[in-house]
């Protein structure tokens, strides 16, 4: 069932790197690093280091030996090392002595993983570049575009399309700081040890560590993190933060395209977004995918925090929790990222509909705007308590607000009708729209898409 709905709810990307082959090479990487940096340190011999180089290839193991092992080991990485360890011991048996050379299982499947994440978030991270400079052009094209804005899913004040784009903009540029910071924090390798120590290493240790966290391209943590979790809560947190803002832009955009308002359409043609009885249907699919995604995550990602209580200096269940738990999160925000890109490069956005949907309450959103020019003389209060009568009355009489205002003589003695005119135009009360607008794309302008993806966090 899950692999016949990743091409709907997850990233291809994001889901290679978390594949069954990329799972196990994960852990046959960091098999090989130690090996390397145990060699450097001389702690093993130099020539054991080709054997279990040519060994370690995920193509190579027995899968579902592997599979069925790790429900009697309590995880993947005993039986792994048990085939990696005959596969050198076929090509060289003095070296198959050093394969996991004072290692425990979970400095393998802790630091593969590491090695998993820094590759899905190479792809977050190029996605989500890719979509700021989307919304940006978006936000650009439309910064003039009249829309009104809701509240309460009432009409409220009008707004321009821009600045609705702007919001998520701004948020997706927060993601985009916050990733930039979390490869520097969480990408680091995870070697401890037993018990973390590394008693078995004797006093060299920290230098293996070093090494191997150099051969990796990771840092090198300060301690041992198997019994702290807050790393791969971070990276899970993340994922879910930016799933769950697109899912805002999916409820938006899915609300705007409902045939009454007709403000946004996705994209159509053969297969998309139909229906199997009703031929006229255009579904905002996009939109359900992203909010699928956006729905499952809080729980995901409650699952994580949940196992932050580990025993001890190794948890029992509460780190096995995790290991499908954070790579279903980072699929997930894959598919949120890669759908909203194909959401905006295919969507049409009817500006005249939006203007046309500004005036459907025949000017009472004006009414707030009226107030205030008529409390600078009657105060705000009295001035609310009258506009507000007005606009009673233009919906009992379904006339517009303008004409009924220009019946009032309180409020004609204040104000002239020509006052009473620009105060009822929807184009002339958008306030800041246009300063916070070119704020965002200031920001925009400023990120350097380069930074976000590649690279080493040493």
């Amino acid at each position: 069932m899950t692999e016949l709905l990743d091409s709907l709810l997850r990233g291809a990307a994001v889901s290679a790197r978390f594949s069954r082959d990329a799972t196990l090479q994960g852990m046959l990487d960091f098999e090989v690093a130690l090996a390397r940096a145990e060699a450097d340190t001389g702690l093993i011999p130099a020539s054991a280091v080709a054997p279990i180089t040519a060994s370690a290839h995920a193509a190579d193991l027995d899968w579902p030996a592997l599979r069925d092992a790790a429900a009697c080991a309590g995880n993947l990485a005993i039986p792994l090392v048990k085939q990696l360890t005959a596969r050198v011991k076929a090509l060289d048996p003095e070296a198959a002595r050093f394969v996991h050379w004072g290692a425990t299982s979970q400095d393998a499947i802790d630091t593969g993983l590491v090695l998993q994440v820094r590759g899905a978030l190479d792809d977050l991270g190029a996605d989500l570049d890719g979509l700021i400079a989307q919304f940006a052009d978006q936000v650009r094209a439309h910064r003039a575009t009249l829309m009104i804005g809701r509240t309460w899913l009432q009409h409220a004040l009008p707004i321009t399309f821009g600045l609705k784009l702007a919001g998520t903009l701004d948020a997706l540029l927060r993601a985009r700081t916050d990733l930039l910071a979390l490869r520097e924090q969480v990408l680091c390798v995870q070697f401890g040890g037993a018990a973390g120590t590394l008693a078995s290493l004797g006093t060299q240790g920290p230098a293996v560590s070093a090494a191997l966290a150099k051969h990796l391209g990771l840092s090198d943590a300060a301690t041992p993190w198997h019994g702290q979790r807050d790393r791969i809560v971070r990276v899970g947190s993340w994922a879910a933060s930016l799933t769950g803002l697109l899912g805002k832009f999916a409820r938006d955009t899915a609300m705007l395209t409902q045939t009454e308002v007709g403000e946004i359409g996705e994209a159509s043609g053969p297969g998309r977004g139909g229906s199997s009885t009703m031929p006229h249907k255009r579904n905002p699919v996009g939109c359900a995918a992203i909010l699928a995604a956006a729905a499952r995550t809080p729980q995901l990602v409650a699952t994580l925090f949940g196992a932050m209580q580990q025993d001890h200096e190794r948890g029992l269940g509460t780190w096995h929790a995790e290991w499908e738990t954070l790579p279903e999160l980072l699929m997930l925000c894959g598919g949120a990222l890669a759908t909203s890109r194909t959401l905006i490069d295919g969507w049409t956005v009817d500006g005249a509909r939006m203007r046309a949907n500004v005036d459907l309450t025949h000017g009472l959103i004006m009414a707030e705007a009226v107030t205030m020019a008529l409390g600078e003389s009657m105060g705000r209060l009295e001035a609310h308590r009258r506009i507000e009568a007005r606009c009673r009355d233009a919906v009992a009489q379904q006339r517009d607000l303008l004409d009924v205002l220009r019946e009032d003589d309180e409020i004609t003695r204040v104000l002239s009708d020509d006052a009473l005119v620009r105060l009822t135009d929807p184009q002339h009360y958008l306030g800041a729209a246009e300063t916070f607008v070119s704020r965002v794309l200031a920001l925009a302008d400023a990120a350097a898409p380069d930074s976000l993806q590649g690279g080493t966090s040493q």
